[in-house]
């Protein structure tokens, strides 16, 4: 059928800052939808607010606008530039919420504006529990017993009507927000009182528990002639219980009999049409009690979700972009499959290996003592590996989260039978580490069942692995080629097979070669060798037949940024996808290895070759040896290439830009202290120490507070300011765990100076600096957690001229090649230089969007030979049109029990950005994009000292804001629970807490206040200059009004 002609221009809404529950997977799905669309003729509009993603670049669609996602914003657009379409379901549940609010306050129907991709009542069917539910039961399948309810009272009657544990949910929410597991009625109470703050419609879910169930998801499309295909089915290797985004999960389904199968794929096409979902991608869930073979329908998501990114890159099948196509009246079988050439997307993927997806945690960044994983998701990225068998992909899964693990291992510590029983019957992160240690102890494939809930074949196939490695074991040094072919095959990894022989890892390599063992490359081609691929798309096995097709053209590999994790993200994925795109420009094969199904760079359609591998040296090193690229790209993906950047050089591989000798010389304190003295530039007096009683030496000597940190470590990772000689002694503790093979830095701590960002290219004679970038908060705030503005507002010319002198002094003397991060601080009408990362940054992005100027695909050139006057890029400072502002996003409502105050580690997990013309426009619509809630009248409750309450209070007075009450929580008599009713009733407007030590100290209460803010979205601000800052924010929103 043809497109549909009535449509000439499509408003796509994005998804916003990067969350937990909803991640870089739809930058990936979004930039899909645009590009598609585009290449069918249509004129695309796109709003968000999110300056890290290719999706928010000026070449993804014809117009975009990084503002707010609100109603208000949307609505001014749609104003401006009048699209005849939307297209709702590329931008997660943000996306869908403002869709139905659109669609309910009569914006569309005002605009007349044509709804794609899928319509308010299905949205309506799907998300609320309660007519989904109905829908489901009438067309003859089963559901959890429950029911929604919008009342405390209410929920506490149904909850006499079920019996313990309960499952609560919330409405309308990301990645199981407010959601939890009740065991008891304190729980129950809690959890509710949870559920309805974060719901959105004011209504929760309360449900009979399916846990220990197993669960299913099906990914499958619907065109609107009917046609109906399943892309795929994942297995969640946890039970019910654990949320799917938490769960270790594996496509295929591995477990289902074909009859379970054809039930669930019948079961999915019917409420597929039943519910309205004419075209377009979704995601059904189902649970089967393993007991009886009860089958549930959990949820639909009508949109492309998380685990469409998954299953797109799984099978090659590219989700978002068909859905785009479909949304726009193709059909499937109009539409052509990218890989094969030959086949449509009317068929069925069919894939003849398997992949296992493992989340990655940073609990340790949120003091998070309780890891219990539940119905409320809380890992912050995955890693995604390919095997032949199960077997294979579960041990190269847990490569892909770059912890310094090998493959699948048990823990550190030695328990007992009975204390592992107790650690088996809890969820966490750690699970399959305790199963591991059960084989070990001898429990039975049928006493971990019992214990976990963990599917048996899944047991049986890791205890095949335990059997492996006793032989292993056995046999030592005396390693034969059948058993060490037999051991690639099944995923061990060179480290591992070194380790359980009692060999060198160089040995094994060796060994290898000896026996003539290598590794061979198959390809993920949708269709199980039926038809011949065209797209190279590969991952790392050991079979005799090898697929990969290698050319003779000049290659540059791009090493990725893996999983996503606290101080890593979407930003460093964007930088990797502008150096292909620069590398493809100059004429070279661009090659990308990478481990993320969330991200942009894992498209195959972006790079020329792609490798979905983990980031450690073993696999890149195979990838190198088979490729042998011309060059290596190290500085675009954070820190995970930098760790393998010396064993690439070793091996002879250039890299292609800063070399590792000059990225170590940055990292390496005392060498680069020695750089600072050559060139007379001020940096804080520090020291390094790898032991404690030279810590407490330098301490003395620099003189408390100090800011001490590991070096080589990604968002601050173990960064502290300790004030006497007791913290330092506890910290120290600390820091040896996290790397003790590389000295702990010692600063001097610079109280209340302000900080700015450079982020610079170098092409080794010349640097090029688009802006400098000033912090909100004050130094010891970590610069990812820290607001920022361009252009900055406290320097003097004379300031800024000398950030650019050093800048350059320090750019040559380290002969950088590319990109280089200088982070510097005024301290006291000086400039000092705090920092220096000679790659990529997080700023990068954001530093272009504010610009104008691509500077990862520039510095890409430069890397690749070209000069800074080649590319125009000559004056300095000079290219932001409009005000700018990144605001950090945060996760706190999923870490109830981390005190929300910011410091020297980084716990942000996302951005937005904001522009203006002016100052104070842009201060509201950033806080505004971040979700933090600004009003101009309210009680301001102050936490501090009552002797610095009246410069808080001046703050608002110089604005002649009086709007507010403020209450100083040391003279009010009012208590915590009466704090809490007030935020409740929204009558708190902000809480300010500042960082002071004595402030610090008084932890208890504060903290309880701060944790009960989060809740209830009242902001916390914690320094004086977030507070001028906010107070600016409510003058422009007050003076609007």
């Amino acid at each position: 059928m043809p497109k549909f002609n009535d449509i000439k221009k499509i408003l796509i809404i994005g998804s916003g800052p990067i969350q937990i529950g909803q991640g870089c997977e739809f930058d990936y799905s979004g930039t899909q939808a645009c590009l598609a669309l585009r290449d069918e003729g249509y004129e695309v509009v796109l709003i968000n607010s999110n300056p890290a993603t290719i999706m928010t670049d000026k070449e993804t669609a014809d117009k975009v606008y990084i503002e707010p996602l609100t109603r208000d914003s949307i609505c001014k657009i749609i104003e401006k530039e009048k699209p005849d379409a939307l297209l709702p379901t590329m931008g997660g549940q943000i996306a869908l919420n403002l869709f139905m609010d659109l669609h309910k306050k009569g914006d569309l129907k005002k605009y007349s504006i044509k709804t794609i991709g899928v319509q308010a009542a299905t949205v309506d069917k799907a998300e609320d529990r309660r007519e989904f539910k109905n829908l489901v039961t009438s067309l003859g399948f089963d559901v959890a017993r429950g029911d929604l309810v919008s009342t405390k009272k209410d929920a506490a009657k149904l909850a006499e009507e079920l019996s313990f544990p309960l499952i609560i949910r919330a409405s309308f929410t990301l990645g199981g927000t407010g959601g939890g597991i009740a065991y008891n009625e304190n729980e129950f109470v809690q959890l509710v009182d949870a559920a309805f703050s974060a719901s959105e419609h004011a209504e929760i879910s309360i449900e009979e528990s399916i846990i220990g169930w197993k669960e299913y998801e099906l990914e499958v499309m619907r065109d609107r002639v009917g046609n109906f295909v399943v892309i795929c089915g994942i297995e969640n290797v946890n039970p019910m219980g654990v949320h799917t985004g938490d769960s270790v999960t594996v496509a295929p389904c591995m477990t289902l009999t074909d009859k379970e199968y054809q039930k669930l794929r019948e079961c999915s096409k019917i409420i597929f049409e039943k519910i309205g979902m004419e075209t377009g991608g979704a995601n059904i869930q189902f649970a089967i009690n393993p007991l009886n073979g009860r089958m549930v329908v959990i949820e639909m998501n009508p949109r492309v979700s998380r685990s469409s990114a998954l299953v797109s890159k799984a099978t090659g099948y590219p989700i978002a972009r068909i859905s785009a196509k479909l949304a726009v009246g193709f059909t499937l079988d109009e539409i052509k499959n990218e890989i094969t050439k030959v086949t449509s997307a009317a068929f069925e993927p069919t894939i003849d290996y398997v992949v296992v997806k493992v989340p990655r945690w940073d609990f340790e960044k949120y003091n998070e003592k309780d890891n219990t994983l539940g119905i409320q998701m809380k890992s912050v990225g995955e890693g995604l590996a390919f095997g032949r068998g199960f077997k294979d992909a579960f041990q190269k899964a847990w490569r892909t989260l770059e912890k310094n693990i090998d493959g699948w291992q048990g823990s550190k510590n030695k328990y007992s039978k009975t204390e592992l029983e107790k650690l088996l019957q809890t969820p966490t992160p750690n699970l399959f580490s305790y199963i591991k240690d059960a084989f070990y102890l001898d429990f039975s494939v049928e006493k971990i069942h019992e214990l976990t809930g963990v599917g048996k074949w899944f047991l049986y196939q890791l205890k095949d692995l335990i059997l492996e490695e006793v032989k292993l074991r056995a046999v030592g040094k005396n390693l034969e080629k059948s058993q060490l072919h037999q051991a690639k095959k099944n995923g061990f990894s060179n480290g591992q097979i070194a380790k359980l022989t009692e060999n060198t890892t160089e040995e094994i390599e060796k060994i290898l070669v000896e026996y003539a063992i290598k590794p061979t490359f198959k390809m993920v081609d949708t269709c199980a060798g039926e038809f011949e691929a065209q797209t190279p798309y590969y991952f790392k096995t050991y079979e005799e037949q090898n697929d990969n097709r290698i050319s003779q053209n000049k290659k540059v590999v791009i090493l990725g940024s893996g999983p996503n994790r606290i101080g890593q993200g979407v930003e460093f994925d964007y930088s990797c996808v502008h150096a292909v795109k620069a590398a493809q420009e100059l004429g070279y094969e661009a090659i990308l290895i990478n481990s993320n199904p969330e991200t942009v760079s894992t498209d195959f359609y972006i790079s020329d070759k792609l490798y979905m591998e983990p980031l450690v040296e073993e696999d890149v090193l195979d990838i190198l040896q088979e490729e042998n690229p011309y060059g290596v790209f190290i500085q675009f993906g954070g820190q995970s290439p930098l760790k393998l950047a010396k064993k690439i050089e070793q091996k002879g591989y250039r890299i292609l830009g800063t070399s590792y000798s000059a990225i170590e010389l940055a990292e390496d304190r005392k060498l680069f202290g020695n750089i600072l003295n050559k060139l007379n530039i001020k940096a804080p007096a520090f020291g390094t120490a790898t032991c404690i009683e030279d810590a407490l030496i330098i301490a003395s000597r620099i003189a408390y507070p100090v800011l001490v940190r590991p070096s080589f470590v990604l968002g601050g990772r173990g960064m502290a300011v300790v004030f006497n000689d007791k913290e330092l002694l506890s910290y120290f503790k600390t820091a040896i765990d996290i790397d003790s093979t590389k000295p702990v830095l010692i600063d001097k701590y610079l109280e209340n100076a302000i900080e700015f960002d450079v982020d610079l290219i170098c092409d080794g004679k010349d640097i090029f600096i688009p802006a400098i970038m000033e912090h909100i908060e004050e130094a010891g705030i970590h610069s990812g957690d820290s607001s920022c503005v361009i252009p900055p507002y406290s320097l003097s010319q004379k300031d800024i001229e000398k950030i650019n002198s050093i800048s350059k002094d320090l750019a040559i003397e380290l002969n950088t090649i590319g990109l280089m991060n200088i982070q510097y601080a005024l301290f006291q009408n000086e400039i000092y230089v705090l920092e220096v990362n000679p790659r990529s940054s997080r700023s990068v992005p954001f530093v272009a969007k504010a610009t104008s100027i691509p500077m990862a695909k520039f510095a890409a050139y430069i890397c690749l030979g070209k000069k800074l006057n080649e590319l125009n890029l000559i004056s300095n400072n000079s290219h932001a049109e409009k005000f700018c502002f990144k605001v950090p996003v945060f996760p706190f409502q999923k870490f109830p029990n981390f005190t929300p105050i910011l410091g020297p580690e980084m716990r942000s997990i996302g951005e937005v950005m904001a522009s203006a013309n002016s100052f104070a426009e842009m201060l509201y619509k950033g806080y505004l994009s971040a979700g933090l809630h600004i009003s101009s009248k309210g009680i301001v409750l102050y936490l501090g000292e009552e002797k610095d309450l009246a410069l808080y209070k001046e703050i608002f007075n110089r604005k002649n804001i009086e709007n507010f009450e403020f209450i100083s929580f040391a003279e009010n008599k009012y208590g915590v629970n009466e704090i809490r009713e007030n935020m409740k009733a929204q009558k708190i407007a902000m809480i300010i807490a500042p960082l002071n030590r004595k402030i610090c100290e008084n932890t208890q209460v504060h903290s309880e206040i701060a944790k009960c803010a989060i809740q209830h979205k009242v902001s916390v601000l914690s320094t004086l200059r977030s507070v001028e800052a906010f107070a600016e924010a409510t003058f422009f929103l007050a003076k609007r009004s």
